[in-house]
């Protein structure tokens, strides 16, 4: 994963959307939804919160009662502890069906267009519990960075607060940037707050998106991989809510499927041994090509909108795609009757999978008919071409006469439309028996309604081409071979999409003050100008590093080492600050010398100065560069806590240049000595 960029303080970025600003006050904070606001998707959450609280109390209960059953030795106790969880296990029965029916409710997440398409099958969002981490991040602040806890209360209070927001994220692109927003903000609390062999101490609850079954863990990849979850699931409800009627609609509902489809792959590939069932490897397998298939199913409904004049390639390409539908949906149901999955998916999800696979087998047939039963024989200049494209068609080649013949005879073409429209109807009333078996999905008008249609609408054709006169027996049509013009694509999240700023900035660079490293307690150093100025060089930005100190010289007598990082001169906070800043503040010392603020990192190699440098060093002259840290670079490429940092820029200065009287040239690269 690419991490945020960590940036100066006072720095903003152009060709991305920062969220956060976070020294300077009045920043926006994007908020959720108004939780009280009464819209049908909001009622279903809070329906769904409601049964996640009752299916947790009832588990609870049942741990209970489960303790006391195998700690008694009472018999009439152990009667009614057994009694007791029977009832409780009716009652996670009840709610679990309650939440299989919440979660089936595909109709509140659909447009409403008058228009009648196929409904999409989209995901509720994992619900969590509020988390105070107030108390645990102040004291950590004093025990690791050695601040004081309270002055940080602010941050985390806003921290607080995005959290809260993105629980109830609105459903648009503003939702979908406050949990990528939140989920950004996590890289920068993992690398200030969780060091690799230490827990913060806090528990990070979230109940299962199908479920509603409690899980809790400390590690911060169940809370990264949660919200990972929901940008997937309100990727799904974007994609489900748009006018597929339109091209516009069905543009967008193909990217939010792929966006959606990308978000689970990320989570499947990248988090691992999750608590929760709905980010199992399995499930998320099952969810990529769940994702999959309704990006296939929106092409389809693409193709059907740019054929608007239906020639017999047309036809063909259009029963080839929706052929093609069928073979995902095929794929997605054996994946949703697999044994870990099986009793996990709502019923109805694989009976709308299943019903939408033979209904996209039976539309292929229709195509197929209609193309053979309703487009003229082609001429002597088309023949060779749909000849051609007649060879790739079917599975197999049909019985019968040649292909050439078969194209040109009207006749043929008939008999063979007719099989087609035969195994057509045959696959709507299949897909009609299925849609029966589901309680849920009988409740859903508008499926009824185009499945209906559909059956209608091949009888009709069927009618059309049966003469009386028809003796011969309608052969077996042969399947017609999967293709797809538009492959549906993964798209895994942009997280540099919405770049944002650490909140916790002002503990320093998160190159040197981090989680996984440690530094002895800091050091305030006065130091008075000698002969030869104070002694030792710096290299670097934010923070500036003492990179050599000459022996014998102000610098040593004082205590400062090669490798400490200057924090403070004067008592100013220099952690941020550039070279040519820290240069300033030593210029403008007067016969009183300089306080100096410094730290020094634990069980890291001081940097070595080279011969050349020390030479140079000893003749008590040097010249005065300023540098740039990328730190984007180290953070990136480096999982070490190097005390070095990387350099890019260099800025062109007088090789003969002054401070405070004492002249000094060329000390080498990135390095000046005072």
């Amino acid at each position: 994963m690419m991490p945020p960029e960590e940036e100066s303080p006072d720095g903003d970025r152009d060709g991305g959307l920062v969220l956060l600003h976070g020294p300077k006050s009045g920043s926006t904070r994007k908020q959720g939804c108004d939780p009280f606001a009464q819209t049908q998707r909001s009622k279903l959450q809070h329906r769904r919160a409601r049964i996640n609280q009752q299916i947790n109390k009832e588990m609870r209960m049942r741990a209970g009662a489960e303790n006391l059953f195998r700690a008694t030795s009472n018999h009439k106790v152990k009667e009614t502890v057994a009694l007791e969880l029977s009832y409780v296990n009716s009652n996670l029965q009840l709610l679990k069906e309650e939440l299989e029916e919440l979660n089936s409710s595909m109709d509140v997440y659909q447009n409403e267009s008058e228009s009648i398409s196929v409904p999409m099958i989209p995901l509720g969002l994992k619900e969590t519990k509020e988390l105070d981490l107030l108390v645990p991040l102040k004291d950590f602040i004093s025990e690791h960075y050695g601040e004081e806890g309270v002055l940080f209360e602010k941050e985390i209070k806003e921290f607080m607060e995005l959290r809260q927001a993105m629980r109830t994220p609105s459903r648009n692109e503003a939702g979908l940037e406050l949990l990528m927003e939140y989920y950004n903000q996590l890289y920068f609390l993992d690398s200030r707050f969780f060091p690799p062999t230490k827990t913060l101490g806090v528990f990070f609850h979230w109940y299962d998106s199908l479920t509603g079954v409690p899980s809790h863990q400390r590690a911060l990849a169940f809370e990264k991989g949660s919200v990972l979850f929901n940008l997937g699931a309100l990727h799904t409800q974007i994609g489900a809510r748009q006018d597929r009627a339109s091209l516009p609609g069905l543009n967008q509902a193909i990217d939010a499927f792929q966006k959606a489809a990308g978000a689970f792959n990320y989570l499947k590939e990248n988090f691992s041994n999750a608590p929760s069932l709905d980010m199992s490897a399995a499930s998320l397998t099952m969810l990529v090509r769940l994702m999959v298939a309704q990006v296939q199913e929106c092409v389809f409904e693409k193709m059907t909108l740019l054929r608007a004049q239906y020639d017999f390639l047309a036809r063909l390409q259009l029963a080839q795609e929706a052929a093609r539908v069928e073979d995902v949906y095929s794929l997605v149901h054996q994946t949703m009757s697999q044994p870990h999955v099986k009793d996990y998916v709502p019923f109805s999800w694989t009976t709308m999978v299943q019903v939408k696979s033979e209904h996209f087998k039976a539309l292929s047939h229709y195509f197929a008919a209609i193309a053979l039963c309703d487009c003229p024989a082609p001429s002597d200049a088309e023949l060779l071409e749909q000849e051609k494209a007649f060879l790739q068609f079917h599975v197999t080649m049909p019985e019968g006469p040649s292909l050439r013949v078969l194209l040109q005879d009207p006749e043929e073409r008939r008999k063979l439309g007719k099989a087609h429209l035969k195994k057509a109807i045959m696959k709507h009333e299949e897909a009609m028996r299925i849609h029966g078996l589901c309680k849920i999905l009988r409740k859903m008008d508008i499926l009824q309604e185009v499945l209906s249609f559909a059956h209608k609408r091949s009888l009709s054709k069927y009618s059309e081409i049966d003469h009386e006169e028809d003796f011969f027996e309608t052969g077996e049509a042969p399947d017609i071979h999967p293709k797809t013009h538009q492959k549906p694509e993964i798209k895994s999240p942009n997280f540099s999409q919405v770049k944002v700023t650490d909140l916790f900035h002002r503990l320093g660079p998160l190159s040197v003050f981090s989680a996984k490293n440690k530094w002895y307690p800091a050091r305030r150093v006065h130091l008075m100008r000698g002969e030869n100025g104070f002694g030792f060089t710096l290299r670097g930005d934010s923070p500036v590093l003492i990179a050599g100190v000459i022996p014998g010289g102000c610098a040593a007598e004082a205590g400062l080492k090669e490798g400490d990082y200057i924090i403070s001169v004067n008592g100013k906070d220099c952690k941020w600050s550039k070279h040519a800043e820290v240069v300033q503040l030593l210029k403008s010392t007067g016969k009183e010398g300089v306080d100096i603020g410094v730290i020094t990192l634990q069980g890291t190699e001081c940097p070595k100065a080279v011969d050349r440098k020390a030479a140079v060093m000893s003749s008590g002259s040097g010249m005065l560069k300023s540098n740039k840290e990328n730190s984007r670079k180290s953070l990136m490429n480096s999982k070490s806590s190097s005390t070095l940092l990387v350099w890019s820029k260099k800025s062109k200065r007088s090789k003969k240049s002054t401070y405070s009287g004492v002249p000094f040239t060329a000390v080498g690269d990135n390095e000046a000595m005072y």
